[in-house]
């Protein structure tokens, strides 16, 4: 027997094969019992980035050397640190610290210890028809975990219990295996179909794995995904257990199950004859999901209209003929156990929700035909004091299994992903890998990048201008300064265009105001802030931006905050800088590289219809479109410290222009930390440098694009459209 495929002393099908199987005893069992646990190490204290596809690739040296570099400066302290004490321990750990140096240097510059296979394709719920019948093997139980094969978490990852659904599988997260086993040490929960374990009985599995968990790490949090069902057993686990660190990530939980739309329907089944009853798996399958929502998991997100069209029906077409495969995960007998199931489970779970305590992030289908989610969404809200909701107003009951919805994004997008007692933006941040990239470009950003083809151009140390963006150094943190378009327009087009070009990550300085969770609705949809949330911004403020620095991340500052970003009627290209700042003396602790950023092109994309000005002569205007928010500029004066946040009133131009980027000359500060830690008056030098280079790319961009016989939307549209493709139009010589 092959023990790599054996739990709880029955063999198990290959379709084991791919995951990590483990006895009844929970998860870690073996290695606990035998003492060969592995230690849990101090993390790297530089980021790391992961690329996925044939374009990620190209960027991974540049990735690499980002890595290495900080890794080498870690060790030149080391060195200095240990020939400055003087002594012979010291010494002697300073030249370890050089050998390591070395062999950092001596690293392959094309492999990453972060990188990992392309999955074959995206995966979908196509995947989880083909190994469930590999998970149908009549043992009869008992219940078991097993963990999915994926490429290994950093090693503070907490751990993630999955809790499955009706069809008891733990198949539930294959659409997302890669995604989270970047984040989390998974496990997932196994129920047999002839395994008639009641709840009190699983209650006692789930959470004997979570009291497992909590000893073997008691300062790391234990989430919880449950998926229907599950969600009911994560929450009875989180209500017997309020003292333990608990994240509840719960999919349309079914404590709301004995108001079912379907109820009436329930004491039917018992009546169906079982030669006929093959065919109510089949129903129930529409019931519980849209079959296409499902099949769109498997359409590229990069394919043109036509071809998402030809793949959808594709991948539709050959979803349909595995449905009755579902018959032999909820046979008669296992349907008419689950139903008392869950009946069980919603009676326990809802005389206990007061004693729940727990994180809540629920994830609500706006299109279940199997529960009132939304209702329940809204019930649960006012009875857990910490829960909070997204809402997918399209999906169905198994909204796991639909494509369009990236469970590690929603995760961290709602700011629910951390690895010790309290969130840490800087630290819990785990760069996305260059399919999360693209997704986030196509929704978010394509539109304005089609109709704005925007251009970038980057800076020779002799000053000479070239297009494209090959001069921005990546060989250390580089702190990006510019000038804010208003509401921040060109923001993901500067930081994805980085990242493609350059393979650096930027991670942006933002108003708190954008973090605050307070407002948010009872049927919450995915906002701005989770796409902030997922590619790095943090709240602005010095301690962030210095944290920021220090853990060696790329950062981009608008020095003029949301004095430019809402600026008046006739401001635009305009910046508004305060006299002073600390920046230059920050970044040069770090030894960064400070690059000028200037954006032209405003002025040709909307119209502004009110502003500032316009709202304090309105009467009551405002005081209604005026955020009752702390000036976190408050020790400043002059026009930087004029500028309540406000509604924005502007309007998009029927044919856009185009928009212009600068990089202006890198400035260097490593080999001059002292001296412009000590000189004030040489960091003032320097931020002026920064402030001139900033208005003078400004000044350049608006001559320069008067040579553009692009910059109109009509021929620029044409010559596009003729072109085909990805094709842009050329621009001015710069």
């Amino acid at each position: 027997m092959n023990s790599a495929l054996t739990s709880s002393g029955v063999e198990l099908s290959k379709g084991f094969l791919g995951t990590k199987v483990l006895s009844n005893g929970g998860p870690h069992s073996s290695n606990i019992r035998s003492g060969s646990a592995k230690a849990f190490t101090t993390p790297r204290n530089y980021p790391s980035i992961s690329c996925s596809n044939a374009r990620g690739r190209r960027l991974r040296p540049a990735a690499v050397a980002v890595e290495k570099e900080t890794k080498v400066g870690n060790s030149d302290q080391e060195v200095q640190n240990g020939f400055a004490n003087g002594t012979a321990t010291a010494n002697g750990a300073a030249n370890g610290a050089a050998n390591i140096r070395d062999t950092i240097l001596q690293e392959p510059k094309n492999v990453s210890v972060y990188d990992y296979p392309d999955p074959a394709g995206p995966r979908s719920v196509h995947n989880y028809m083909e190994l469930v019948p590999d998970f149908l093997t009549d043992d009869g139980g008992p219940p078991r975990w097993f963990s999915p094969v994926v490429p290994a978490p950093p090693v503070d990852a907490p751990t993630l219990f999955f809790l499955p659904g009706m069809d008891g599988t733990g198949l539930g997260l294959i659409l997302h295996y890669e995604t989270l086993g970047r984040l989390f040490n998974m496990q997932c929960l196994h129920i047999p179909v002839r395994d008639r374990t009641p709840f009190t009985g699983l209650l006692k599995i789930a959470e004997e794995a979570v009291l497992e968990e909590y000893a073997r790490r008691p300062k790391s949090p234990i989430y919880l995904i449950g998926d229907s069902f599950g969600g009911a057993l994560a929450l009875s686990v989180a209500a017997r257990n309020p003292k333990i660190d608990l994240i509840l990530v719960l999919a349309n939980p079914a404590t709301s199950f004995d108001r079912s739309q379907l109820q009436p329907l329930f004491p039917l089944l018992q009546a169906t004859p079982s030669e006929l009853f093959g065919v109510v798996p089949y129903l129930l399958s529409f019931i519980m999901g849209d079959p296409i929502k499902m099949a769109e998991a498997r359409v590229k997100n990069d394919s043109s209209p036509a071809e998402k069209a030809l793949e959808l029906r594709e991948s539709l077409l050959s979803l349909l003929p595995t449905l009755p495969t579902l018959a032999e995960v909820v046979p008669k007998e296992a349907l008419l156990w689950k139903l008392k199931l869950l009946h069980s489970a919603a009676l326990y779970t809802n005389s206990r929700l007061h004693a729940v305590r727990a994180e809540v992030l629920l994830l609500v289908s706006g299109k279940d035909q199997m529960l009132p989610s939304a209702d329940e969404a809204k019930r649960l809200r006012k009875i857990l004091p910490n829960c909070r909701t997204r809402y997918f107003k399209d999906s169905g009951h198994s909204l796991l299994l639909e494509g369009g919805i990236n469970l590690a994004s929603v995760i961290k997008g709602a700011g629910f992903y951390r690895r010790g007692r309290t969130l840490d933006p800087i630290t819990d941040f785990i760069v996305p890998n260059q399919d999360e990239f693209d997704a986030a470009y196509i929704k978010n950003a394509k539109l304005i990048a089609q109709a704005t083809s925007p251009v970038f151009f980057s800076t020779k140390e002799n000053g000479e201008v070239e297009q494209g963006l090959s001069n921005i150094p990546n060989d250390r943190p580089v702190l990006f300064v510019g000038n804010h378009m208003y509401m921040g327009l060109d923001l993901s087009l500067v930081v994805y265009q980085v990242f493609k070009e350059r393979g650096i990550m930027i991670r942006g300085l933002a108003h708190p105001v954008l973090f605050e969770t307070k407002m948010e609705e009872d049927l919450q949809e995915s906002t701005m802030t989770d796409l902030f949330r997922n590619f790095g911004a943090v709240p602005v403020s010095g301690k962030t931006m210095f944290k920021l620095l220090k853990s060696g991340y790329s950062t981009l500052l608008y020095p003029g905050g949301a004095r430019e970003a809402l600026h008046r009627k006739g401001e635009a290209h305009q910046i508004f800088w305060p006299e002073r700042s600390e920046f230059v003396r920050m970044a040069a602790r770090f030894g960064c590289t400070i690059v000028p950023v200037s954006t032209v092109g405003e002025d040709d994309l909307i119209d502004i219809i009110l502003d500032l000005n316009d709202l304090r002569n309105i009467p009551t205007f405002e005081e209604r479109f005026t955020l009752p928010t702390t000036n976190i500029r408050g020790d400043l004066n002059g026009e930087v410290a004029d500028q309540p946040l406000h509604f924005p009133f502007a309007a998009p131009k029927l044919a856009p222009g185009r928009l212009y980027v600068k990089f202006g000359k890198p400035i260097i500060t490593a080999g001059r930390e002292k001296e412009l830690q000590q000189d004030r008056e040489q960091a003032q030098a320097i931020y002026k440098q920064v402030e001139g280079d900033v208005r003078s790319g400004l000044e350049y961009l608006q001559w320069k694009r008067q040579e553009d016989p692009y910059r109109q939307f009509g021929p620029r549209f044409l010559y596009e459209r003729r072109a085909g493709g990805d094709a842009q139009a050329p621009t001015f010589e710069p």
